[in-house]
């Protein structure tokens, strides 16, 4: 693990620095030690930000459920035929993730061991839900095909889309909307009933 020798440091660098120890150590392994040492400042200065690790966890998921759900209020989003919006739905959550990636990468992570972990583990649940209701108000439309089960439809469409945080490796100058184009047409060229 890197340490960071830190001269000033805000709430915004010490999450960020909190959200990589959680991701290599896991939110239990980690310690108000470990974070300290990785940010390169003192326990005392951490607690002057925060109450604790879990303030710091809930600040992370916050941030990558925020984005998400941000999406779904979006005008791509609540507006047109319903196939018309999960496509946007997937693409700008491609987006968001790709675009937050540490963020997602530990929402994806947590197991439910704390009030806050089981609060975003609820969240993740609910957004899933809005989207599973556009995948079925778009098989409703008639515009996905018949024989489509629309429970494993919406399985696989979020384990490809989370599955990202597992390979993706942003590189400079990196197109995020091509790779979200790509999950797109992935997903529904084979999901839409033909004409």
């Amino acid at each position: 693990m890197t340490t960071v020798r830190r001269d000033t440091y805000t709430p915004e660098t010490l999450l960020s620095v909190a959200v990589q120890v959680f991701i290599e150590r896991g939110y239990d392994g980690t310690s108000m030690e470990h974070l300290s040492k990785a940010a390169g400042i003192s326990k005392s200065s951490i607690y002057h930000h925060v109450a604790g690790k879990e303030e710091l966890l809930l600040r992370a998921v916050s941030r990558a459920l925020d984005g998400l759900f941000a999406v779904l209020d979006e005008p791509g989003a609540v507006r047109g035929r319903a196939v018309e919006r999960v496509e946007y739905v997937t693409r700008r959550t491609v987006e968001v993730l790709l675009g937050e990636l540490p963020y997602v990468t530990l929402l994806l992570r947590v197991r439910g061991n704390t009030r806050t972990e089981r609060w975003a583990l609820e969240r993740r649940r609910e957004f899933d839900h809005r989207v599973a209701d556009l995948l079925k108000a778009a098989a409703a439309d008639g515009d996905l095909r018949a024989d489509v089960d629309i429970r494993l439809a919406t399985r696989l469409l979020f384990g490809m889309v989370n599955s990202l945080v597992e390979w993706y490796r942003p590189h400079p100058g990196a197109d995020h909307g091509q790779l979200a184009d790509a999950v797109v047409h992935m997903a529904f060229d084979g999901l839409r009933a033909t004409p």
